[in-house]
């Protein structure tokens, strides 16, 4: 288990898998460090059957949602070649700590 570079709201190309594709960036919903894999958004659906519950407002049936991926099988998207890369850690003149793409040495954008 290392540690994950990829954070919430992180643009990837899934590289691997059934939803392999490289033309289509998608969104990482969740990050899950303890379990090295990330939730992406339309990536690895699953069917759930669900019982319905009305207290919390829920149908019931056949719901099809995100299951979790391996970090491994996601790569960040390049800002500036909009191509897969993989992350490194630059420290800037004041000190600060940010992430880079190592394709193109361009600072990933910070969403928190």
């Amino acid at each position: 288990m290392g540690k994950i570079r990829i954070k919430k709201e992180d643009q990837v190309y899934v590289i691997a898998g059934k939803d392999r594709d490289l033309q289509k960036a998608r969104r990482v919903l969740q990050v899950m460090p303890g379990a090295d894999r990330v939730l992406v958004e339309g990536a690895n659906l699953i069917k759930r059957h669900t019982r319905p519950n009305p207290q919390k407002n829920i149908k019931g049936g056949i719901v099809e949602r995100e299951s979790p991926l391996h970090v491994s099988n996601v790569m960040i998207v390049d800002p500036d070649t909009k191509r897969p890369s993989r992350i490194g850690t630059k420290v800037l003149e004041d000190g600060k700590r940010v992430r880079v793409a190592s394709r193109s040495g361009a600072v990933l954008p910070d969403k928190n």
